[in-house]
């Protein structure tokens, strides 16, 4: 609301913010720069190009990030309408919210219907399904829905190769409810290519063709084809090459399917997007938007008409981004993710329970995970604004900048002949492999913080266990979570822990007062904790001779203290520490050749390359 002044006969006059003089851009950058001179971050002289250039970041699709954004690249319409940025439904969300759709898993068809329908009778929606080698038996699914009226829940399958199998006994079931063929309504999942990007194989062609004809002629409100981009995030892949590699899907079974007869808005209606949303909400959102933009570019090109252009999108919180270790910060980082979902358009929501890294999720998890979304529609009535990112500049042109590059992906794909043979030429593993390395290198200098692991992590944690989830066939694209390299690290160090009853430790050689080695000792004690590894220290001292008192004969010691602390007694400790037994002398702060130790850690080191070189020498390996 924005506040007025008033005339005496209680007429509004300016608004208040009127009397104030509007500032201007070199105003703002002045104010940019002293922050930063005090912060240290720049010096008295201002940076060659712009100040605000120095808080920049970078997507790992190469997307500059800016502190500020004065302007929107593009118009990017209304909503419900072409190009479908501001979402596929004029009224968005208000009147029903989104569909909350849960996932289930459990092979003991006995604990699925349970799960089942305590989802149903607690707020969920929709179900999706996974079944076949992955989860459910194809024979169980009957058993599974025991109690579901499908007339009234929408299902979709996730069954991999046996998608014509499971197709097949849904419809069966629904023919033996009764169910009217108009009230059918869900995902026949069927998605060969989805098959081909985790196994390597091909899936089969003809069998989606088969069942795409089928919806089309009996079923108006079932789909047969699913769109799922989440193999290539699982990956590693980054946002623009999940938007692209969806794109390139989408056009190959547009392909197929009016290849088979069907006209093109026909084949485009048979289709639903599953895409991966991640606590970087911002980059959820976006990508979101994007994906609709892209798709009712292609849509447009190939004939289809603007009421079958809008994209029908399912998204899923992040399985890349669950944490085994402290998993309860999962939760928060579910809550983000399907807040980003939910306003960036998504129709239907998956939130993952929190537990989903470590095994099949218990009733607590599944509880947690469908109720984060019944507080964001009916406590925080996220719904009931249509595009509460429309106009935001910052939005609009990361919407902007991530659909090029997801373009320019796409073309790639295509100019190979297509996600088939850029699958089968290594082409999508290549460039996604790529983009995991970049990836994994900045986790482990802990630019891309993983809040309970690689930062702030609780070394005396309990953990939790589950019955493990049935494994997926694989044989394609590899499958990471962004915590597995520093979770694999807690694992070495806890079973050495269990074996000799000793855990791995660092011994901190703490020079001076508190207030001079405080921080860094911190700093230092939490880096090593991301290892799983002890850390003790001396304490207060004054002199070498007090830190070698308090040495606990570790073999990696590191120095913590002030810059002007180390240039007096740095390199006579290490020494010291040396003759005493120390086999590695590390130092926290920045590397200095005058300081007389191994090795530095500092912000921005490779955090995972100290750990592992601690670990060697404890005799540890991950």
């Amino acid at each position: 609301m924005v506040a007025h002044s008033t005339t005496s006969g209680g007429r509004p006059e300016l608004p208040l913010a009127a009397e104030f003089p509007e500032p201007t851009h070199e105003q703002w950058q002045v104010q940019v720069h002293k922050v930063l001179e005090r912060s240290g971050v720049v010096g008295e002289e201002p940076p060659a190009g712009p100040v605000e250039d120095v808080l920049n970041s970078t997507t790992h699709d190469g997307v500059r990030v800016r502190p500020l954004y004065t302007s929107a690249p593009v118009d990017p319409g209304l909503p419900g309408l072409a190009p479908f940025v501001r979402g596929s439904r004029p009224q968005g969300g208000v009147a029903e919210g989104w569909d909350v759709r849960q996932r289930h898993e459990h092979p003991d068809v006995a604990e699925t219907n349970r799960e089942v329908l305590a989802d149903l009778y607690n707020g969920v929606s929709s179900l999706w399904l996974r079944l076949g080698s992955g989860g459910i038996a194809v024979e169980d699914l009957a058993d599974a829905l025991n109690g579901v009226h499908l007339d009234m829940i929408g299902v979709s399958l996730d069954a991999g190769a046996e998608f014509a199998a499971a197709a097949k006994t849904l419809l069966t079931l629904a023919t033996e409810q009764g169910v009217p063929a108009g009230e059918l309504r869900g995902n026949l999942g069927a998605d060969p290519l989805a098959v081909q990007a985790r196994t390597g194989r091909a899936g089969d062609r003809d069998a989606a063709v088969t069942l795409a004809q089928r919806c089309a002629s009996e079923f108006p409100r079932l789909r047969a084809l699913s769109v799922d981009a989440l193999p290539f995030h699982d990956a590693g892949g980054s946002d623009a090459e999940e938007l692209g590699c969806s794109l390139a899907a989408g056009v190959t079974y547009l392909r197929w399917l009016t290849e088979a007869g069907l006209d093109v808005d026909t084949a485009a209606g048979q289709l639903e997007f599953r895409y991966a949303a991640t606590s970087d909400q911002f980059l959820t959102i976006a990508k979101l938007r994007a994906a609709r933009r892209l798709w009712e570019q292609v849509t447009r090109s190939s004939g289809v008409g603007e009421s079958a252009r809008a994209q029908v999108q399912h998204a899923v919180t992040s399985e890349a981004m669950l944490t085994r270790r402290d998993p309860w910060v999962n939760m928060l980082r579910g809550t983000i993710a399907t807040f980003a979902a939910g306003v960036g358009g998504a129709q239907s929501v998956t939130t993952l329970p929190f537990d989903a890294a470590i095994g099949l999720p218990d009733d607590f998890a599944r509880r947690i995970a469908r109720n984060t979304q019944a507080l964001l529609l009916e406590e925080s009535h996220l719904a009931q604004v249509i595009d509460p990112a429309g106009g935001s500049w910052y939005v609009e042109s990361l919407t902007d900048e991530l659909a090029r590059k997801a373009w320019a992906w796409f073309q790639r794909i295509e100019a190979v002949g297509g996600l088939p043979e850029a699958l089968e030429s290594g082409l999508v593993g290549e460039e996604i492999e790529d983009t995991w390395q970049e990836r994994r290198a900045a986790v482990a200098r802990r630019s891309d913080a993983i809040t309970g692991v690689s930062e702030f992590p609780n070394l005396d944690e309990k953990l939790l266990e589950r019955t493990p989830a049935p494994e997926r066939p694989g044989g394609g694209l590899p499958v990471h979570r962004y915590a597995e390299d520093f979770e694999a690290l807690r694992d070495a160090a806890d079973a050495r822990l269990a074996d000799t009853g000793e855990r791995p430790a660092v011994f901190l050689a703490t020079l001076g007062p508190l207030a001079a080695h405080n921080a860094r000792a911190s700093f230092a004690r939490n880096l090593f904790a991301a290892g799983g590894l002890d850390a003790t220290e001396a304490g207060p001292t004054d002199s070498t001779d007090e830190v070698l008192a308090a040495y606990s004969g570790a073999p990696v010691v590191c120095l913590c203290s002030s810059d002007k602390i180390y240039a007096e007694r740095a390199a006579d400790t290490a020494l010291a520490l040396k003759q005493a037994g120390a086999k590695t002398v590390l130092l926290a702060g920045k590397p200095n050749d005058a300081d007389g130790v191994d090795g530095h850690i500092h912000a921005g080191c490779d955090a995972l390359t100290v750990l592992d070189a601690v670990h060697a020498e404890w005799g540890v390996r991950r």
